[in-house]
């Protein structure tokens, strides 16, 4: 199909189409996206690709304040440079969708290629990226991903699974869950592997004891400071990251109970800064890195038509240290002001309360 025809049953201009192909901003958005489903509907391939793309991978992150955002950053890296590209952070739009007008920006960098970090593209996005032949993968999606969307995750579910058995397995029987944001694919498959796990054990589950965070610091501490507060509290808590879980050994402190005699925490994520708390963290592995790796690699990689879009979904482990014991056994050491976990929920929230990471 030619350009002519798809502006005739457009009722556009050949100019108009022409804009729209060059992501133009200066095109209505219903015209705009008119044209594109033409094109995308008679499989319209331009035969001039149009400016050469930069040597740019753009990294797309609704925030990038927290330890978690730098190992995502570390493994985009790695295999940018291994491409000879550079890599362009950009924080844009909420965790679901980056900002209106971000689309415009990226289209004139022309990138070799778009990461985006817990986001979802919206149908008028795909088309225009994919109109200018600028591929893009989500890692890790907040929601579930469109079949002709390629996409890197972990196994949520599993980790939720492995970090509850863990402390069931240990006697626990009161275990409350710190999960992630309740409009979040990852944060509720880790509670389904935790409610799969309680099921295992013929445990009952305390719908008290099951609260959804922010994956902060702040948010955990707040949760646990409430959990903690009544005579019925939970013996052991499943934080849904490891940022979370530094905010539970914080109220613990508060509290005055000992970690993890008292209490055993288990964060998610195992970031670097999980093996320097106090106690050391038992955690779920997420391969934060890896998956960055695996994510450019598929954007930069060879692209294949004939194949569909791929959802890569990599495996979690649990990673035992020491703030996990049966209830009443283990060292019991209470922590204090000047502990690391303290120090770094410190740094976290900073002297007036907010998030510092």
């Amino acid at each position: 199909m030619t350009l002519a025809e798809v502006a005739k049953e457009a009722g556009v201009s050949l100019p108009t189409v022409s804009k729209v192909l060059n992501g133009r901003s200066d095109v209505s958005r219903a015209t705009r996206t008119r044209i594109e489903r033409l094109l995308e509907a008679h499989g319209y391939r331009r035969r001039n690709p149009g400016a050469p793309h930069s040597p740019l991978v753009e990294l797309v992150f609704h925030e990038l304040d927290s330890v978690w955002a730098m190992e995502i950053v570390r493994g985009v890296e790695s295999v940018a440079q291994e491409n000879r590209a550079t890599v362009v952070l950009t924080r844009s739009g909420t965790r679901h969708a980056p900002a209106p007008d971000w689309i415009e920006g990226v289209l004139r960098r022309r990138p070799l290629g778009v990461v985006l970090v817990f986001s979802s593209l919206p149908q008028d996005v795909k088309r225009r990226l994919r109109s200018q032949a600028v591929p893009f993968v989500v890692i890790d999606p907040a929601g579930d991903p469109d079949p002709g969307v390629p996409s890197v995750g972990c196994a949520n579910w599993a980790g939720g699974l492995a970090a509850t058995r863990h402390l069931t397995g240990q006697g626990h029987t009161r275990v409350a869950i710190i999960t992630g944001p309740e409009d979040m694919l990852c944060s509720l498959a880790r509670l389904d592997g935790y409610r799969s796990a309680m099921a295992m054990a013929g445990l009952a589950i305390d719908p008290r004891l099951v609260r959804f965070g922010d994956f902060q610091v702040q948010g955990g501490f707040e949760h646990a400071m409430d959990l903690l507060a009544g005579p019925d509290r939970p013996t052991a808590v499943f934080a849904g990251s490891d940022l979370q879980a530094l905010g539970v050994l914080e109220a613990a402190r508060l509290r005055n109970l000992r970690v993890p005699r008292d209490l055993s925490v288990v964060g998610y994520d195992d970031v670097p800064l999980a093996q320097w708390s106090s106690p050391p963290l038992t955690t779920v592995h997420q391969p934060l890195r890896r998956m960055a790796e695996e994510a450019t690699r598929m954007l930069l990689g060879p692209a294949d038509p004939g194949l569909a879009a791929r959802r890569i979904e990599l495996a979690t482990h649990l990673v035992v240290r020491q703030s996990t014991a049966p209830p009443g056994e283990g060292p019991g050491r209470q922590t204090t002001a000047e502990d690391t976990a303290a120090g770094a929920f410190g740094a976290e929230r900073g002297r007036d309360g907010g998030e510092g990471l």
